[in-house]
């Protein structure tokens, strides 16, 4: 059944998420306390089950990191650390939110999931006017998908069950900013 609807999944990879990633000190635990991966479950199945197209955006640099800019603070160390290299375990999708065939991958260089990606013109083709989004972190992927889909004119809907920060104060912070711009709700409560 075609839907208007797409459930976002960002950036919820083996680097980030996954207890023995790079990520194992900063996001996993935090996931873990917020309950992050049974809710990002819950989201998935209820999407499929509701015919709810369920995409992926993974952040990830070819093997020569020809795209990572090296200014940036948070993308600057990436090729020293050798994280965040496309192809590697480190860049898969957390088995436990693994696509299935045909779910939408859109790779991304910056922390925006519509800088430079086959993000918009997928949505466009596809008919979808609303983001439904999960991800890590709250105040970096979740909030440009927020504010850029707000922008470009798609309804956002935020799971907030469904997202971490490094912190509970940078998760609490962000969720504050970005409730003028979405809906905020959760997993088990979102009208899919």
């Amino acid at each position: 059944m075609p839907s208007d609807s797409i459930l976002l999944v960002m950036d919820m990879m083996n680097d980030l998420i996954h207890p023995e990633g790079m990520g194992a000190k900063t996001y996993a635990p935090l996931c873990k306390q917020r309950g992050v991966y049974d809710a990002t479950r819950l989201a998935i199945s209820r999407a499929r089950k509701a015919g709810i197209m369920v995409g992926y955006v993974r952040v990830g640099f070819s093997p020569d990191y020809a795209e990572c800019p090296p200014g940036s603070p948070i993308f600057s160390k990436a090729a020293q650390a050798g994280v965040f290299k496309l192809g590697d375990w480190g860049t898969q999708v957390f088995e436990e939110f693994a696509p299935q065939p045909g779910d939408p991958d859109i790779i991304k260089h910056r922390v925006s999931p519509f800088y430079a990606t086959k993000l918009e013109p997928l949505l466009r083709a596809q008919g979808i006017r609303r983001l439904i989004l999960s991800g890590v972190s709250t105040n970096g992927v979740v909030s440009a998908a927020v504010r850029e889909g707000h922008d470009r004119d798609y309804a956002c809907v935020l799971l907030e069950d469904c997202c971490a920060g490094a912190t509970a104060e940078e998760h609490e912070y962000a969720l504050a900013g970005l409730r003028r711009y979405a809906q905020v709700t959760t997993a088990a409560d979102v009208d899919f």
